[in-house]
């Protein structure tokens, strides 16, 4: 039996891209380099997109963990959609929920069309655009072909994730947010415009569908990650949606074993998790994905609210940790081979925990960016090191057959882990100038008593919209020891609310630690070539 016909443009035996097959892997790369620039931009942007619509911090670091969530709940469905219904069109409509969500970004005028266009159709988006990808990479092109547009597409990932906040940065400064979102979507067009040129990859598997897995797999994520938004809004019935949320998860378990022991269809494979380098892998990927949501949903808010900087020079403070991160990545990716990878993910979670616990005494002393170079410098080395070896630390045990299935899985809990990472960080800081505010206010012997409730409930409301300097300026016509004493509460307490955000990153990497720790116990992974072709690992 024969495999399909090489693509034209590609060659089997040299794999070298020519004619319309270069473009089309051009075309691929520039997709997924869009799929992972895009919350870079926004994360720079906060103050920005706050005070152009006039919404909150939390609001807007809402729908940033929204969309994060959207792409972890549905990757799996996102993936049999793609199967039943063709990879190619779920490739074409998670293009068009990314240009939905760029063109809602470029013309938003409030949070509601952030969120339904940009989160909610954007993530679903990256739900069906990721698992397509793979599967097309796979249907266009040969052998040594496959490998370097794979090598090509993975490239262009990691030159966003390290210039992504650059560049979101300058464009946000110098032109708009709003621009830098027109700018993605010209992009997307410009893919779409090559939509001839994919020949789609057919689905000869089982189509049988586990439509209970896949609403337990959404309420599961979907309760945990929404009741801590929920808390950080609030709102009522916080308890019942993480309770219905691990409740979901749980049950999602039980149910994927007992269809699995009738030989039904599963919505994921339960043996996948017999494995035990496959549990401590997403494990690992989970708790690294929960530190760098974390670290990129802080530092931003710090840095534009507390420092009062543009997006440009946010963007520059938070480069050491991007631009580390792709630099050790690629560094430790070409000396693959020369320590055991249990080795390499112990120094990386090591180095994570060391740069984060290093920000803690800084933060209150900062007084420019500067002074967090350092520390996450020595974080996103840590990052980087991760980031070479624990995808195919992962996928190393899988046979070749089920790497797409395990790599759906490692994305799905990657992602999840992004989004729990940002709406917790995000509830945390928040919460904790709430109660920093009210605890001082009460407090202070200046501020006239019956005056100080509404003073706390500004500040609490003002901390999510203004800089420090803007605050200054608000109080102008305020008593001026009455001034002093609320920017002294000000300057007190945020820097504190980031301390104790940061403990959410901190503990990820320790409890990462612990579970590289365990990783040294076991045997090394034998090396499979399944797994260094997927995506988004």
């Amino acid at each position: 039996m024969t495999g399909p016909a090489a693509p034209a443009g590609a060659s089997e035996d040299t794999g070298r891209l020519e004619g319309p097959r270069r473009r089309l892997a051009l075309l691929l790369a520039m997709a997924m380099f869009v799929l992972v620039v895009d919350t870079s931009i926004m994360n720079v942007s906060i103050s920005a997109v706050v005070r152009d619509i006039g919404t909150t911090v939390s609001g807007v670091q809402t729908a940033i963990a929204l969309e994060a969530l959207v792409s972890a709940a549905f990757i799996l469905i996102g993936s049999k959609i793609g199967d039943l219904f063709g990879r190619k069109r779920a490739y074409l409509l998670g293009l068009g929920g990314y240009l939905v969500g760029a063109v809602a970004m470029t013309l938003a005028t409030g949070l509601t069309l952030i969120v339904v266009c940009w989160a909610v159709i954007g993530g679903l988006g990256a739900a069906l655009l990721l698992p397509s990808m793979q599967s097309l990479i796979h249907g266009n092109f040969p052998g040594a072909a496959r490998k370097r547009v794979y090598a090509l597409v993975g490239a262009a990932a990691s030159i966003a994730a390290a210039v992504g906040p650059l560049l979101g940065g300058f464009i946000t400064t110098y032109l708009s947010w709003r621009v830098a979102f027109g700018l993605e979507a010209v992009v997307i067009l410009v893919v779409l415009s090559g939509a001839g040129l994919v020949q789609d990859a057919p689905y000869l598997g089982d189509r049988a569908v586990d439509p209970l897995g896949a609403v337990l797999s959404v309420i599961g994520m979907g309760g945990i990650v929404l009741g801590v938004l929920v808390w950080q809004e609030g709102g009522e019935s916080v308890a019942a949606l993480i309770v219905l949320g691990l409740g979901a998860l749980l049950g999602l378990a039980r149910w994927l074993v007992v269809r699995h022991r009738r030989g039904r269809p599963t919505l994921i494979d339960p043996d996948l998790f017999r494995a035990p380098l496959f549990r401590l892998g997403v494990t690992g990927q989970m708790l690294q994905q929960i530190a760098l949501g974390g670290a990129m949903i802080a530092l931003p808010i710090f840095l534009q609210m507390v420092l009062g900087y543009d997006a440009m020079l946010a963007g520059l403070s938070i480069a050491p940790l991007s631009l580390c991160m792709f630099a050790t990545a690629l560094l430790a990716g070409r000396r693959a081979g020369q320590r055991r990878p249990a080795v390499v993910i112990l120094a990386g979670f090591a180095l994570l925990t060391v740069g984060v616990a290093a920000l803690l005494p800084v933060v209150p002393r900062a007084t420019s960016g500067w002074w967090l170079a350092l520390p996450l410098a020595v974080a996103g080395c840590g990052l980087g090191l991760l980031v070479s070896q624990l995808n195919n630390y992962t996928l190393s045990p899988v046979s070749q057959e089920r790497v797409s299935e395990a790599a759906g899985v490692n994305s799905a809990t990657g992602s999840f882990g992004l989004s729990l990472g940002l709406a917790l960080t995000g509830a945390v800081m928040l919460a904790s100038l709430a109660v920093g505010f009210t605890a001082r206010t009460d407090a202070s012997d200046v501020l006239p008593p019956d005056d100080k409730a509404q003073i706390a409930r500004a500040l609490e409301d003002d901390a999510q919209v203004m800089s420090d300097a803007q605050l200054q300026e608000l109080l102008a016509d305020e008593p001026p020891d009455v001034a002093a004493e609320v920017q002294r509460i000000n300057t007190e307490v945020r820097p504190l609310a980031l301390q104790v955000a940061l403990l959410v990153p901190l503990v990820s990497g320790v409890a990462g630690a612990l579970v590289a720790l365990r990783m040294r116990r076991r045997p090394d992974p034998q090396p499979n070539d399944a797994a260094e072709s997927v995506l988004g690992g």
